[in-house]
């Protein structure tokens, strides 16, 4: 019985340790594996459709998971989407495809379908993009500091900037979700006169964190956290979406209006 998985985003990275890139480039790719391939499968345990290879892509039924390319060298298939997995193959033949999973023990069996009616859950090759605010969301915060009173405002705006986040589908199977970022405005006045207004992106916090990581997080929220010598002082919340993992981000723009990113402790 297929178990379900956690999708943690630092178990995902671990996908990118499958085998190496330079033994990939130099092996010669099983074409007779690849043209097997091609046509719809059916998943052995659950009758549904599971993916439809056309050429060098796997879609997959959901359409939600964005279409990945793969290759076959040897007895292994490597799909490459944000990362690379690798799967071993068991047993393929015209009609029947069997592959080791991501679990360490499961192998997924499928076979080819033979009904036309399959084909309509392919029909939309377009990814669904997920978005993670669909309106413009704003806050507003007073505080005093030596008796001056500042007021700060965050705007979290929808965009159309696409974070692709790995995860496994309850199968072990190696998917990517299309989603949308944000972009927060954050301000900062005091009475009507504005003392300082930047946009923030997901772009400015690389510095923070690694690359691998940072691409597959969104830019979730904000808190203005108030006003002491140092400057305006405002906390970022990353999460990788639809997960449990997430980081806060301290930010302190100086009353130079220079703006210091760090980790929070």
């Amino acid at each position: 019985m297929k178990k379900q998985l956690l999708t943690e985003l630092f178990c995902v990275i671990v996908l990118t340790a499958c085998g190496t890139g330079k033994e990939r480039r130099n092996a010669v790719e099983d074409s007779t594996a690849k043209a097997l391939l091609q046509g719809i499968w059916i998943d052995d345990e659950t009758e549904l459709p599971m993916m439809r290879i056309e050429g060098d892509t796997i879609y997959h039924a959901n359409p939600q998971n964005a279409p990945v390319t793969f290759r076959v060298l040897r007895d292994t298939m490597y799909v490459y989407g944000n990362n690379t997995a690798a799967y071993k193959i068991d047993r393929q033949t015209e009609y029947s495809f069997w592959f080791h999973s991501l679990y360490a023990d499961e192998v997924v069996k499928l076979h080819k379908s033979e009904s036309p009616e399959d084909v309509l859950v392919f029909d939309n090759k377009e990814v669904e993009v997920i978005p993670t605010t669909t309106e413009v969301v704003k806050k507003d915060s007073v505080v005093m500091y030596e008796g001056t009173r500042y007021r700060g405002y965050v705007y979290i705006n929808p965009s159309k900037m696409k974070v692709v986040r790995s995860s496994y589908s309850e199968g072990g199977i190696s998917v990517d979700n299309v989603y949308y970022d944000n972009v927060i405005h954050i301000c900062v006045y005091q009475g009507r006169r504005m003392l300082y207004g930047k946009d923030v992106t997901k772009k400015m916090f690389a510095d923070v964190f690694p690359e691998e990581v940072l691409s597959q997080m969104i830019l979730a929220d904000m808190e203005f956290m108030g006003v002491n010598g140092e400057g305006y002082l405002y906390r970022a919340v990353l999460r990788v979406p639809e997960s449990s993992v997430s980081s806060l981000v301290d930010i302190t723009i100086g009353f130079d209006n220079r703006m210091n990113i760090k980790k929070a402790e």
